[in-house]
């Protein structure tokens, strides 16, 4: 045998080893991304046949349209008996409340829901739960906080301070007001009263409408106040004291779903629908058993799309909560 001969043999054996390699490779990272595709339609609910499915109303409620499009998919899902929204929130804005209740209500007219207040659902997350058919509390949740606020910070001080004066040119006196950096007039005080005013009515009248209340009883709830679960019973606030069990025998009792159907956890596009790099890899990550890291890097992937909160809120915050 030649060297030439040789040094092809040895050529030939590294190539193979090279591509067989590469399969290799290219086969367990097939089977990686189908696993944890197929683990996260699992947990979707896909392919599973009569269901609860669970939705999670958490955190600042903007009325997203991943929420809004989980709604409508778990509303149009023939798999789907019946909803449970687990509601752990604070609230939101005005709009996205709103948005929420609305797409909600439209749930609700075609699949019995159940909200379950896991610990909070104060102000745009209580009327989130007003678009269930049935709300449920612990004793030690809180509920309530019915009311609107527009807040904004005023620097004139500091820049009175440091020597310093924004001039502006307005079309009118009220435009663009208030914008922090000048003394808030009376007239613009007054055109924001009215805003906070009129959305304070229709929350009044939306709970009102929904939990049967005489104008004596709103008076008591709606003066901005959360109440505990125990206290918001007697006040018509929630309908019952207890938890996700207690929500899916009430769905048994009054609608006649099994309360032995599995409950399905339903999740929004943008947090385990999208085939983003940073989502993708933290299905993987979870599917490994690496749940902290999943959650990091799903964080990092929602930091990109984080919009501030403008406008009316319907929201409640205590410093000495955490």
């Amino acid at each position: 045998m030649t060297d030439r001969t040789a040094d092809y043999l040895i050529d030939r054996r590294r190539l193979r080893r090279k591509l067989t390699f590469w399969r290799v490779t290219a086969f367990l990272a097939v089977i990686v991304v189908v696993g944890a595709l197929g683990w996260r339609f699992a947990r979707q609910g896909v392919g599973f046949e009569h269901q609860i499915a669970r939705v999670a109303i958490e955190g600042l409620i903007t009325g997203d349209k991943a929420t809004l499009k989980l709604i409508n998919d778990v509303a149009e899902a023939k798999s789907v008996d019946a909803v449970i929204l687990s509601i752990q929130s604070p609230g939101g804005t005005t709009t996205g409340s709103d948005d929420v209740y609305t797409a909600l209500r439209e749930l609700s007219a075609k699949k019995p829901t159940v909200a379950v207040v896991r610990g909070l659902a104060a102000s745009g997350a209580y009327i989130a739960a007003l678009g269930a058919d049935h709300i449920v509390a612990g004793g030690n949740s809180l509920v309530g906080s019915i009311g609107v606020l527009f807040q904004f910070p005023n620097f004139t001080k500091v820049l009175d301070t440091v020597g310093v004066k924004v001039e502006s040119v307005k079309s009118s006196p009220l435009k663009a007001s208030p914008n922090g950096l000048e003394p808030t007039t009376p007239e613009a005080q007054a055109a924001l009263a009215s805003l906070v005013a009129d959305s304070y009515k229709w929350f009044k009248d939306l709970v009102k409408t929904r939990r049967q209340l005489s104008d004596s009883e709103l008076a008591v709830v709606s003066d901005g106040r959360v109440f505990t679960g125990r206290q918001g019973l007697p006040l018509k606030l929630v309908d019952e004291l207890g938890d996700e069990k207690t929500g899916i025998a009430w769905l048994e009792k009054n609608k006649g779903v099994s309360a032995k159907l599995p409950v399905r956890d339903w999740k929004p596009a943008a947090e385990n629908g999208r085939l983003g790099i940073l989502g993708v890899t933290a299905d993987v990550a979870d599917l490994l058993g690496q749940a902290n890291l999943g959650t990091v890097l799903r964080q990092a992937e929602r930091s990109s799309e984080n919009a501030s909160l403008d406008g009316l809120l319907v929201l409640w915050h205590a410093d000495s909560i955490q």
